[in-house]
């Protein structure tokens, strides 16, 4: 099985990529930097991209996949999360940051995905709770996910051979929760004080056991029609 990946290099990402590398699967990796970890395994390709810089990517992925026909999964994992603060207080020019790394360089990796190989059998975007939770703090980051939400929706509706899926999946100990773990409690943001309390617990597994729930998900998506946005943990 062919896979590809994105945002390799650590969290969600590494932990998949492990997972799909041990099962003895060929994984297409990309990241703005090397796991060496990763780089011990035959079956790693890896790909060193910045995926904000759009039209550099573009080029990139095509000589990176030029010899691959088939791919049976994308992962679309990579993201960031702005400072967790009130969006009035959040400028448009963090808020575009923000939207470029978590939902338009998607936008590019999909299209040029499907114009350069011959099939993609399936997509899962790694979404967040956030997405709809309205949780005040998530600012760009909230609105990134329901973003990235519909543009699933709406590529599953182009790309009909394909099964698309927006995935959630739950909490995991990565260093979007190390920064999180830094912040002072405030009143005004609950969430950081629940996100804190989750570190350390069952609540909040390794990036291993996070990625392990996660492609168990993965296949079981299947089954629910494509372009759907879901949570790992109601699955």
């Amino acid at each position: 099985m062919n896979v590809f990946i994105t945002g390799t290099s650590s969290g969600l990402g590494f932990g998949l990529a492990k997972y799909y590398l041990a099962a003895g699967h060929r994984v297409y990796g990309l990241s703005r930097k090397m796991n060496e970890e990763l780089n011990s395994f035959t079956n790693f390709h890896f790909l060193v991209q910045d995926i904000s810089r759009f039209n550099e990517m573009e080029t990139n992925l095509i000589s990176f996949l030029k010899d691959v026909e088939v791919i049976d999964l994308v992962i679309l994992n990579a993201g960031i999360l702005n400072e967790i603060k009130d969006l009035k207080d959040t400028s448009l020019h963090e808020i575009k940051k923000v939207m470029d790394v978590n939902v338009w360089a998607n936008k590019i990796l999909i299209e040029t995905l499907f114009r350069e190989v011959d099939e993609i059998k399936q997509v899962v975007a790694v979404s967040s709770g956030a997405a709809v939770s309205g949780a005040r703090g998530w600012n760009a980051y909230s609105l990134s996910k329901a973003t990235l939400n519909m543009l699933i929706s709406l590529y599953a509706k182009e790309y009909t051979n394909s099964h698309f899926c927006a995935l959630a999946p739950g909490l995991v100990d990565s260093g979007m929760q190390d920064y999180i773990y830094t912040l002072e409690d405030d009143d005004k943001f609950p969430i950081v004080q629940r996100l804190k309390q989750a570190k350390g617990t069952e609540k909040m597994p390794k990036p291993d056991e996070a990625a392990l729930v996660f492609a168990k998900a993965v296949e079981s998506v299947k089954n629910h029609e494509s372009g759907t946005f879901l949570d790992v943990r109601k699955l």
